[in-house]
């Protein structure tokens, strides 16, 4: 979203998520939304639970919805000072504070993450785990608005080029050394550099000065600078007006660099080198099994830090999860077994809660035959997604109609970004017309060379096996078995999912996204040439540079304009094949309170109590 910049200075915040118009699902032909106003959403869910239980009886039907964002683990000793000289006795008396924690909570968010280093990190478990561990410049509230995190003020100039932040006097690492403002140039250096390959160092540093020659290896050109130790500047190509949102994102905090530098890659699975500067540092990693952190005496705010210590349960399998939960093993659970929801119905343990993403299918564009756009557009032409989000996942998913679904913003206050798609564009999957759409997908893989399926080869679908995941491949399996095309199923454990999309070791796959921040492009430019996670590898010369001309220009409404267009050229192109837009499942005891679900997929519950 790019404004007329103006001079600001931020003691506590600065921006709320904008107003949408969210939207809803239909159960038993009733219509029921399930968004509102980001800001308010929460509260008003709290008001209007008991309504929510009622409607949702349905939507009960099948948790496992979310399990594309998972957790991780850890190791047994307090972070040491990995290379640092200073703070030996601050360290000390860390250790000694939390040597006995009283006040746990034990919680499963997903199996063991592919990483919890933030730069490379682009999931949400991994994220729900950065966050309780680091801080960034800003951070997000309850109600979903940025407010100040390690920085204490901030400004931008007059023609919104300059952020100029001004960080919190005595910040410290968790090993008790100085924290400073030169340890976020080196961490917003380190995303930026081909050697660490981070996937989101492109989405979000594109908008600095120097971007492109530090990605190419010459990181001193990336414009971000440290005049003192309180003070870091970064110097915008043109006016951001979100650019706090994205300072408020967990890849963008700062990583110590004499841990990094001491212990290489595999820093973060080490509690002794897992350096941090937020609420936890971690104590304890167990690979597939948990990790533990343990409450950071050395954070700014520690005193409003409410557990002692968090024991992230790294379960893969949501029967164990569910049993755990209902030993009392456990106080929150991402993932509950389908065949377990039924009888949850009414149950206040279980909560509903929408987030903004898109549940979809990736295709290795640059693999015969998906690099041939007719094969791409039969394939998503052959499912029909009001069976997959109705009957497959019970009503939990509503069915996608485009790219990007319910609660996103477009350019005037209070509109959706979806709404004026509808309305300038039309839906480009429409409802009832399945048929229609696999008469025209056994047409276009005739025109594309495989009439009826003859000589197409064999494919993989890769995916992992929790929530609805399974069952959908499985009725892909059989949908584009219409096509005349056969289809296995490889299912893997998540990190390996994760690993071997990026990598493009795979035919087609499950994928999907939640959003990071409220802007249409967060999502639309996962497809651009050079976006660290674009997994398909799609590339279309017209799409990167209407992204760009939505990224560089100062006009709010020429931003989503160009936005929508580039939309459109996404699904014209089958670059992906969207099929359901997302909502959060999870069971919570109620005796944890003061926690919150945020619409981006992150639960917050380093404030919570259990009473």
């Amino acid at each position: 979203m790019m404004v007329p910049a103006v001079k600001r200075s931020t003691t506590i915040d600065t921006c709320k998520v904008p107003d949408a118009i969210f939207g809803g699902i239909c159960i038993k032909g009733e219509y029921i939304s399930l968004y509102g106003d980001p800001a308010a959403l929460h509260k008003k869910q709290k008001k209007e639970k008991w309504k929510m239980k009622k409607k949702l009886s349905i939507v009960l039907a099948a948790v496992m919805t979310c399990s594309l964002f998972l957790a991780a683990c850890g190791g047994s000793s307090a972070p040491a000072s990995s290379g640092s000289t200073t703070g030996t006795d601050s360290k000390t008396e860390s250790t000694a504070e939390t040597a006995a924690p009283e006040n746990v909570l034990d919680i499963q968010v997903g199996p063991s993450p592919e990483t919890i280093d933030p730069a490379l990190n682009s999931a949400v478990d991994g994220a729900n785990m950065i966050i309780h561990a680091f801080e960034g410049l800003c951070k997000f509230d309850e109600n979903n608005n940025v407010v100040a995190g390690l920085a204490e003020t901030w400004e931008t100039s007059e023609d919104g080029l300059t952020w100029t932040f001004h960080l919190r006097d005595g910040l410290k690492w968790s090993d008790g050394t100085d924290l400073t403002a030169n340890d976020f140039v080196y961490s917003w250096k380190r995303v930026a550099d081909p050697a660490v390959a981070a996937p989101y160092g492109y989405d979000l540093l594109n908008y600095i000065v120097g971007y492109e020659e530090a990605s190419e290896g010459d990181l001193d050109k990336l414009a971000v600078s440290a005049p003192d130790d309180k003070t870091f500047v970064i110097e915008l190509k043109a006016p951001c007006t979100y650019f706090d949102k994205i300072c408020a994102f967990a890849v963008m905090v700062p990583v110590q660099q004499a841990t990094i530098e001491a212990n290489g890659d595999g820093w973060w699975t080490k509690p002794e080198s897992y350096v941090t500067c937020g609420p936890y540092y971690m104590t304890e990693f167990t690979d597939g099994d948990k990790i533990v952190f343990e409450k950071n005496p050395n954070y700014w705010e520690a005193d409003k830090i409410t557990f002692d210590k968090i024991v992230w349960h790294l379960i893969e399998d949501a029967n164990a999860a569910y049993t755990a939960y209902q030993n009392g093993e456990i106080q929150l659970i991402k993932d509950v077994p389908t065949e377990e929801i039924p009888s949850l119905e009414g149950n206040d343990e279980f909560h509903v809660d929408p987030i903004m993403g898109t549940y979809y299918v990736s295709f290795n564009c640059q693999k015969a035959p998906f690099d041939n756009p007719l094969v791409r557009e039969a394939l998503s032409l052959a499912i029909d997604r009001e069976h997959v989000a109705g009957t497959i996942m019970q009503g939990t998913y509503s069915p996608a109609k485009n790219f990007v679904g319910p609660g996103v913003s477009d350019a005037a206050e209070g509109s959706s970004f979806e709404e004026v798609t509808t309305a300038t564009y039309g839906d480009f999957f429409k409802t009832g017309s399945y048929e229609e759409d696999l008469a025209k997908a056994k047409d276009l893989l005739a025109e594309a060379g495989y009439p009826n399926g003859e000589g197409f080869p064999d494919i993989k679908y890769l995916t992992n096996d929790s929530g609805y995941h399974k069952p959908v491949a499985e009725y892909l399996q059989n949908a584009w078995g219409e096509l005349g095309i056969n289809m296995t199923i490889d299912i893997q454990e998540w990190k390996t999912v994760t690993a071997d999309r990026r990598a493009g070791n795979f035919d087609v796959a499950r994928n999907g996204w939640v959003y990071d921040w409220d802007d249409p492009s967060n999502m639309i430019n996962l497809l651009e040439t050079a976006n660290g996670n674009n997994d398909g590898k799609y590339s279309n010369e017209e799409f990167d540079k209407l992204v760009e001309e939505a990224r560089t220009t100062a006009d709010i409404e020429e931003h989503y304009t160009k936005l929508h267009e580039a939309e459109q050229v996404l699904l014209k192109d089958a670059a992906m094949a969207p099929v359901a837009y997302y909502n959060d499942f999870w069971l919570q005891k109620p005796e944890l309170k003061n926690t919150w679900h945020s619409p981006y997929g992150y639960w917050y519950v380093m404030y919570g109590t259990l009473e």
